[in-house]
């Protein structure tokens, strides 16, 4: 680990002590192996003037919520230093209190709480104060040999036993500060927990621990086991997709997956027991719980042993005030294929599986050094079930309706295809958006995959659904919206080939598509299937026959689906559009030609229905998602007009 210190860019941010302090946090949080996902924190003593214009020393803390990598002034929080001190002084204080108390001492009452170990951080006679979960720390502190190492290999830090984060650890720090156990060190470790540095300036306190991890990386290295680098098997989707559901049925809501198939990943899937012991630090489980799931051969079987020893382990270590949580893992180790994480979001699912791969790093380091060995269940249950952290999990509990949900929209680039991804997306649901047009660059979104893909060639889109699974784990809901209208002609004059591409786009390549989508969306959740059919269904006009036909033969696939799917409880509807002018197919020339046609200004021709409406593409967006969401639970075969009222159809 080398340090990102530099003095030019120190100097931008700014000469005072908590630009200073930003800058060097940035640096710490940019080093995915100090911090990951908001974990660690850091600190600053300086002064605020509060409206009297009298200087109130402070202590500025990493604000909850926070990320060190990115982390700017506004995300720390001012609190006044003698009054944490004297918390910290106390002889008992209990964790809602100690958060009571910090809200009091606040300068800014909208700034964010303070981090958990505010009063630690009040505690160390230092400027900066900065703490991370270095992997290689906890790898020496987790193992039999690392930690007989520590003393000697650091012995300007003083090494201290684990407690619990918050009150517990301030009280240890403050008693270590008073005894003068702190002076003239460059830090502390706390084994199963991190690292602490601190000094009187920011560059110092952050060298300090670039140094610090170097060396423990560098012991590391020395004793580390050269191994052959693991070769992955092909990706087995049905059994990935399997996994999905049964793991969404035990935590009751649909589940994202990310996988992890690196070398590390690989080696600890071949040894799935060392997994077993218990995460890199305590922080972790709330995150992670105790233990990762073991997915060998027998999926059901593999689940009810890990479910098996949730309930027990709740059961040994839980008071009256506790509510278990739901009974699905968090992460699992595949055997021999790698790792997979399990979140109710993309984000979720990509911050437990960051966290999974520097886990299995670490313990395979660990395995070097004699074993893993984290701490003891009951330890690790009281972070799990801590009342603070419970708190937090709680303030999400209201979640979008298609959170969790895997769908695939074709002709996403543009128009209602492109809607109904983005209202999937506002809702929830990751998204795969397959289109042969290039339109997907400024859709930036984290749950959002563009695809280019020739609807006519049915390998592309085999590979497209591939692809949806492979990316989020599974399949939900497919709209079925590309379509092309080739200016045409009476059926005398019809060329074969405006017929031939019309159905090809519109009909055949809907069957392809679910040809290989179907035995996904029978492992999905609630799936549905959506076609956005046509007012020419049920009221063709003259001079459009390949697009006619075309859309009344996707609204009978719609029906048969409709019969063949409802036994495995899969949802087909159809959503029947007119006269939606706010797409690409229409240009204003276009639209006043054809308003002129019929004896129409622009804007009559646009509301020529029995409910004289305009009708948009955000309206048909709309319908189209809602159909495949829990409203619609209990639909099938439906055939649904976007239309304002069409006296043909009626």
């Amino acid at each position: 680990m080398n340090s990102r210190w530099s003095d030019e860019a120190a100097i931008g941010f700014g000469p005072d002590l908590l630009a200073q302090r930003v800058y060097s946090s940035r640096l710490l949080g940019a080093e995915d192996s100090l911090v990951l996902h908001g974990g660690g924190n850091t600190s600053v003593k300086a002064a605020c003037r509060n409206i009297f214009g009298e200087e109130v020393p402070t202590l500025y803390i990493k604000g909850s919520g926070w990320d060190l990598k990115t982390i700017s002034a506004a995300g720390f929080s001012p609190e006044r230093l003698h009054e944490c001190q004297r918390l910290a002084a106390l002889p008992e204080l209990s964790d809602a209190e100690m958060v009571k108390q910090l809200r009091l001492a606040l300068l800014d009452p909208t700034a964010p709480d303070g981090s958990i170990e505010t009063l630690v951080h009040a505690c160390i006679p230092a400027v900066f104060v900065d703490h991370t979960h270095a992997d290689a720390i906890l790898v020496l502190s987790n193992s039999p040999q690392g930690r007989a190492a520590l003393p000697e290999l650091f012995p300007e830090f003083l090494i201290l036993p684990y407690v619990m984060p918050g009150f517990d650890l301030a009280k240890q720090v403050h008693q270590a500060v008073q005894s003068g156990q702190l002076k003239g060190k460059k830090g502390f470790i706390l084994l199963s927990h991190g690292i602490f540095t601190f000094a009187d300036s920011a560059k110092e306190s952050y060298e300090a621990m670039i140094e610090a991890v170097s060396r423990a990386e560098a012991f590391i290295a020395a004793k580390a086991a050269k191994t052959s680098l693991p070769i992955a098997p092909s990706l087995d989707l049905g059994r990935l997709s399997a996994i999905r559901k049964q793991v969404s049925l035990l935590r009751g809501q649909p589940v994202i997956i990310r996988r992890d198939d690196s070398p590390a990943a690989l080696r600890l899937s071949q040894s799935p027991e060392c997994a077993s012991r218990g995460p890199l630090t305590p922080d972790h489980t709330i995150r992670t719980k105790r233990l990762p799931a073991v997915l060998g051969a027998d999926l059901e079987a593999s689940l009810a042993a890990f479910t098996a020893e949730y309930q027990s382990y709740f059961d040994r270590h839980a008071k009256s005030e506790h509510r278990r949580l739901d009974l699905a893992p968090r992460w699992a180790v595949w055997q021999d294929r790698g790792l997979l994480s399990f979140g109710v979001s993309r984000q979720e699912a990509s911050q437990v599986i960051d966290i999974a791969g520097h886990t299995a790093q670490s313990i395979l380091d660990a395995e070097s050094l004699g074993g893993w060995l984290p701490l003891d269940a009951a330890e690790l249950f009281a972070i799990e079930y801590w009342e603070l952290e419970q708190r937090k999990l709680k303030s999400n509990a209201v979640r979008p309706q298609l959170q969790g949900k895997i769908a695939l929209v074709t002709g996403a680039a543009a128009g209602i295809g492109r809607l109904c991804a983005e209202e999937l997306l506002r809702q929830g649901a990751c998204v795969v958006g397959i289109d042969i047009a290039a339109g997907f660059d400024d859709l930036k979104h984290p749950s959002f995959l563009g695809l280019r893909c020739d609807l006519g060639v049915e390998a592309e889109l085999k590979a497209a659904v591939e692809r949806c699974v492979a990316e989020f784990g599974g399949l939900d809901i497919i709209i079925c919206n590309a379509g092309i209208f080739i200016a045409g002609d009476y059926v005398e004059k019809l060329e074969n080939n405006v017929w031939d591409k019309t159905l090809q786009i519109n009909l055949t390549a809907n069957r392809q598509l679910l040809k290989y989508a179907i035995p996904f969306l029978k492992q999905g959740l609630d799936s549905a299937v959506l076609f956005v059919g046509s007012r020419n269904v049920g009221a063709p006009g003259p001079g459009a026959a390949a697009y006619s036909v075309s859309k009344a033969g996707l609204t009978q696939l719609a029906r048969v689906l409709s019969l063949e799917l409802a036994p495995d409880g899969i949802r087909v509807n159809v959503v029947h559009p007119d006269a939606v002018f706010d797409t690409n197919l229409w240009t204003p020339e276009k639209l006043l030609s054809s308003a002129t046609r019929y004896g129409l200004t622009v804007d009559e021709y646009k509301r020529r229905n029995l409910l004289k409406t305009e009708i948009t593409s955000p309206d048909v967006a709309g319908v189209c998602v809602a159909l495949c969401g829990p409203l619609f639970l209990k639909t099938t075969g439906a055939q649904v007009p976007v239309d304002g009222g069409n006296d043909r159809i009626i």
